[in-house]
């Protein structure tokens, strides 16, 4: 594969299959991030989980300490008396039928939705719309819930969702190449922690196969687990 000059200059920085401490693989990833953006840095975890079977399922949602270091547009699919609360709390778009017809035409400036339980009804035929982008609102990333305000200030504010790939494995963002190394290990580590706590009991074999810190724009660092 051929390989951008600013790729096989960062790619210098690190040692090719070696296996680093947390600190070591943030001081790397930092010291590789040469984009003209601050860009995000990421962990990739590879799992022995087969996403194929309801009992291996991992999702889940997780406020890093430290935050994201970005803002997260959320809307939310709400009834009238809870769409002031919705927007003071950060909503960008907050409604009802409205707001879902927006969307089903086409509308999808947003990153989160949230939806009250009692929308379910009306937000569920944008199914179609908005689960291939893993947009669609759901219970279990704490995305349908009763207290929207609450849900949309957690998210607005950083709050991330990890999910199974369809290969296994989870892709999350902790935090920005501009954060102080201290931060991005305590959104690293906090982020393991909780893959680590949500063990299906039906995985069998080596449940967490590797782990990968990257920026935007640069070659991954493997973290020694």
């Amino acid at each position: 594969m051929k390989r951008s000059k600013r790729y096989r200059q960062a790619r210098e920085v690190g040692e090719a299959g070696k296996e680093y401490t947390v600190a070591e693989a943030i001081q790397t990833v930092q010291a590789q991030a040469a984009a003209k953006f601050d860009e995000t840095v990421e962990l990739a975890i590879s799992t022995g989980l087969d996403p194929r079977k309801a009992d291996q399922a991992l999702r889940g949602t997780i406020s890093l300490p430290k935050g994201t270091g970005k803002t997260l547009r959320v809307i939310a699919f709400c009834p009238p008396d809870q769409v002031e609360a919705a927007q003071a709390a950060g909503a960008i778009e907050a409604g009802g039928e409205e707001l879902v017809q927006k969307v089903s035409d086409g509308w999808q400036e947003f990153d989160v939705a949230i939806a009250a339980p009692a929308m379910m009804r009306f937000v569920g035929k944008l199914g179609r719309v908005l689960g291939p982008k893993g947009l669609m609102p759901s219970p279990k990333s704490g995305t349908v819930t009763p207290d929207v305000a609450a849900a949309v200030a957690e998210f607005a504010a950083g709050k991330i969702e990890y999910r199974l790939d369809a290969n296994g494995n989870i892709h999350a963002p902790v935090g920005k190449r501009s954060f102080a190394p201290e931060d991005l290990a305590t959104n690293v580590q906090t982020l393991l922690d909780t893959i680590q706590k949500a063990k299906p009991a039906a995985v069998k074999g080596r449940y967490i196969r590797s782990v990968t810190l990257s920026s935007s724009m640069g070659p991954g660092i493997r973290i020694a687990v």
